[in-house]
């Protein structure tokens, strides 16, 4: 050991390795940002009730468009097509989801990242 109990090579070699860990944090973040603008322009669909109900979102979890066929709209029973539309709209963002996981897990190498999604 050098004088002062530090081992030689510690002080140099340990601040490029540092510098070299913010270059990979660096770029891993631009290629989250990237990752998630591509997301939040992709479109899902969902339809429920043989395509009676169909819903599109964006990766945005924005609802962007709801289809209704004629022969699903029965004044006797509203209550079946208020529950294909939450079916369908929870299948889109479900899928919405799913992407986003997809997306990002080869960036993260696997690793579950609390609060990133």
């Amino acid at each position: 050991m050098a004088r002062g109990g530090f081992p030689r090579n510690m002080g140099m070699g340990g601040m490029g390795n540092m510098n070299n860990m913010i270059k990979q944090a660096q770029k891993m973040q631009e290629e989250m940002m990237k990752a998630q603008e591509e997301l939040n322009v992709q479109e899902f669909e969902a339809s429920v009730g043989g395509g009676a109900v169909s819903v599109k979102a964006n990766g945005r979890k924005e609802l962007l468009e709801i289809k209704i066929s004629p022969e699903a709209v029965d004044p006797e029973d509203v209550e079946m097509l208020e529950d294909m539309l939450v079916s369908a709209v929870n299948e889109v963002l479900r899928k919405a989801d799913e992407a986003a996981t997809n997306n990002l897990k080869g960036l993260t190498g696997g690793l579950n990242i609390p609060g990133l999604f």
